[in-house]
């Protein structure tokens, strides 16, 4: 295996660290990884919340906050349908949550048994009959275009919370809020469906509060050369909307013949330290300037007070959000941050709602591998925190019944031992016992459900396993049939919820995409899964009409058809795909994201490792190289099959214990005991006996 240490510059890697506060060696990997913008770097190094992207980027937040809280006035009956797996499943939890605050007692719908995926004929017609008037869609909804409007002509408005790409023509909805729009404002469009939900939690919120819909002048007035600069921003739900500066010598000009004079009039205007902003609005405009002000010193001095005689000049040489922009921060930035501090805590009095849900957003967000970019990072940190110390009483009972109350959870942990365990339910056909865990309030209900979704988990496994074993016995001549570019399988006995894991575990097997289909009543599902950049939805766009529905990701997709076109559907895809030049494998290489010396490897080397928490999509765990350990002790282990390697490895100073996966072939052969030796490995805790240690997970193993 190769191993790719990509070159940096060493000059950029120290002016990062001095600029940052951070270690060299912290500063190197952001380097070779690429991280290196000030607007990158602020979701590596920062976990505020205020960092987060403004809900009212969304075009049609506005529309959909305010249908909501008309349905919430007018007593309307609301119905939430998700999906099935663990984003549409905790997306369904946390509004159903929300609208209950707000005094919306919600139905919720997610597809059980063999029901399809997304709004159907069906469910709308249940709905009408109850005179429902509002159905939102939460992870699905964007291509359920005749749906959507079959659901208007009843006199049902729709409101589509997704995440999901749109095809060319979109649903007829009340509001959409989706960040993959195709003429989206929004700056980032990897939000996993809970987090699109979260979204819009915030926004309602924000709509209990004065300051929705209302036009909102921050102002500061400094001295300039002989005259003084007046700078305003006017705001909207929080979003700049206007700015104006003016320099303007003293008594000269009265207010109202200035930009200023009809930019403030009608709105709320804030300042920070009244007496001082006063005094210099009089020395421009004469004694007789009337204009009324609110003061944000006074608020913020009382919630904190090392606040308390700051200029925002002195706070603006001090500001971490100065360190992450190539722009200049100018004392009206400073007040706009202050001001969007200030509006956090008058949320904070009215509703914890947005920060109770970060817990189930980190398990959407991780299950449905979105990328661990941008926000994403800040809401998975937050979520994680909130998950090591959950109160969700749910939760809690699932994590009892793994064994994992009290220890430390990571997010390896959460993808491979917690959300599978819910997706199971799904992919079992009843994930609605998923989804009434997060919402019951009884407690033995919450145990019952605890150990029956357990119980679904394993059933789900012993399940795949048996599926894989036929699956794989005809899938070489199936890969012969597009010359070796994709796996078709047809297999109507495969249960409508696993087919996404076969095709995933094709795709591993083969290193090619991988498609899957099964039988449902009188039509057929399938499954597709890419690899090596092949976007999948893209490519089944060019066999739409084929299809009764398809949607989902770049590289996981699903789609429906019905019986009498599945031969004409798989003979023109084989055509297709030999036709096609696929990406290319790429040869099997392992990325270094930097080389230690032995004295690095010690214990605080974690510290390092957790800084660049969490991982994930585009993100995975660091890996380091080093040169010479000394393998004192080798065991071979394992349960069933003795095919691991457990290793003593010895750095000089410390000693480390390492597991390298599969790799029993290898001893006497590629290394043995006391042979010196160069590793790449990952570093992480180790938990066995309620005892926690640091452990190196190796990687590749050669002789010095």
């Amino acid at each position: 295996m190769e191993w790719n240490k990509k070159e940096i510059n060493k000059v950029q890697v120290k002016e990062i660290a001095e600029r940052y506060k951070i270690p060299l060696l912290a500063a190197s990997i952001l380097v070779r990884r690429g991280i290196t913008n000030p607007e990158d770097l602020l979701f590596y190094l920062e976990s505020d919340l205020r960092y987060l992207h403004n809900p009212f980027l969304f075009e049609e937040m506005e529309d959909a906050v305010d249908r909501i809280l008309q349905a919430a006035s007018e007593d309307e009956r609301v119905l939430i349908i998700g999906d099935r797996d663990v984003d549409g499943i905790t997306s369904t939890v946390l509004l159903k949550n929300a609208l209950k605050e707000i005094g919306i007692d919600a139905r919720w719908s997610l597809p059980e048994g063999d029901e399809p995926y997304g709004v159907t004929k069906a469910v709308i017609d249940s709905f009408a009959d109850e005179d429902g008037s509002l159905i939102i869609t939460v992870d699905c909804g964007i291509s359920n275009v005749s749906e959507i409007e079959y659901a208007s002509d009843l006199g049902i408005d729709t409101i589509v919370v997704d995440h999901h790409l749109p095809s060319e023509v979109l649903p007829s909805a009340a509001a959409i809020v989706n960040p993959k729009l195709a003429d989206s404002s929004y700056p980032f469009e990897h939000l996993a469906g809970c987090g699109v939900v979260l979204k819009v939690i915030w926004a309602l919120n924000f709509a209990v509060t004065d300051f929705y819909k209302q036009e909102i002048v921050l102002l500061n007035i400094r001295p300039g050369n002989d005259t003084y600069i007046l700078d305003a921003v006017r705001l909207v739900n929080l979003i700049e909307m206007e700015r104006i500066t003016e320099n303007i010598v003293p008594g000269l000009v009265r207010i109202e013949q200035t930009r200023l004079g009809s930019f403030l009039v009608g709105k709320h205007i804030f300042v920070y330290d009244i007496d001082v902003q006063l005094a210099m609005l009089r020395k421009v405009f004469g004694a007789d300037a009337d204009i009324h002000l609110y003061d944000l010193a006074e608020v913020l001095w009382k919630e904190y007070p090392s606040l308390k005689g700051k200029s925002l000049l002195q706070m603006r040489e001090r500001s971490r959000t100065a360190l992450f922009t190539d722009k200049t921060l100018e004392e009206i930035d400073v007040l706009f941050n202050l001001f969007k501090t200030y509006m956090d805590r008058e949320l904070k009095k009215k509703t914890v709602t947005f920060e109770e849900s970060l817990d189930l957003i980190a398990l959407g967000t991780i299950a449905d591998m979105m990328p661990l970019r941008d926000e994403n990072r800040i809401l998975i940190k937050n979520g994680m925190k909130l998950l090591n110390n959950t109160k969700r009483k749910g939760l809690h009972a699932l994590l009892m019944q793994q064994n994992l109350v009290g220890k430390r959870i990571s997010t390896t942990d959460v993808g491979w031992q917690i959300t599978p365990v819910i997706n199971a339910t799904g992919r079992m056909g009843k994930p609605s016992r998923a989804a009434e865990l997060f919402i019951t309030d009884s407690e033995s209900r919450r145990q019952e459900l605890a150990v029956e979704i357990i119980g679904m988990n394993k059933a789900r496994k012993k399940l795949g396993e048996s599926v894989w074993d036929r699956v794989l016995a005809g899938a070489e001549k199936r890969l012969d049939e597009t010359d070796g570019k994709m796996v078709v399988v047809v297999d109507r006995s495969i249960k409508r919820g696993i087919t996404g894991i076969i095709a995933s575990r094709l795709v591993s097997y083969f290193g090619v995409p991988a498609l899957v289909v099964t039988a449902i009543d009188k039509n057929l599902i399938g499954s597709i899964r890419s690899t090596n950049g092949f976007k999948v939805k893209e490519f089944l766009q060019k066999f739409s009409e084929y299809f009764i529905d398809f949607g989902g990701h770049d590289y996981a997709a699903g789609f429906s058809l019905m019986e009498e076109n599945l031969e004409k559907f798989i003979f023109r895809l084989k055509n297709e795909v030999r036709r096609m030049d696929m990406p290319e494998k790429k040869e099997a290489s392992l990325f270094i994201d930097a080389q230690l010396p032995l004295n690095y490897i010690e214990p605080g080397l974690i510290d390092i490792v957790e800084m660049f928490e969490p991982y994930g999509e585009g993100n995975p765990p660091l890996q380091f190289l080093a040169k010479g350990l000394k393998i004192l002790n080798i065991d071979i282990i394992g349960k069933s099959a003795q095919q691991h390697v457990k290793m003593l490895l010895d750095s000089g100073k410390y000693k480390w214990p390492g597991l390298y996966w599969k790799a029993a072939e290898k001893v006497g052969v590629e290394f043995s005991k006391d042979d010196r030796v160069d590793v790449v490995f990952r570093l992480g805790r180790n938990y066995y006996q309620n005892t926690e240690n640091l452990q190196l997970t190796l990687l590749d193993v050669k002789r010095s």
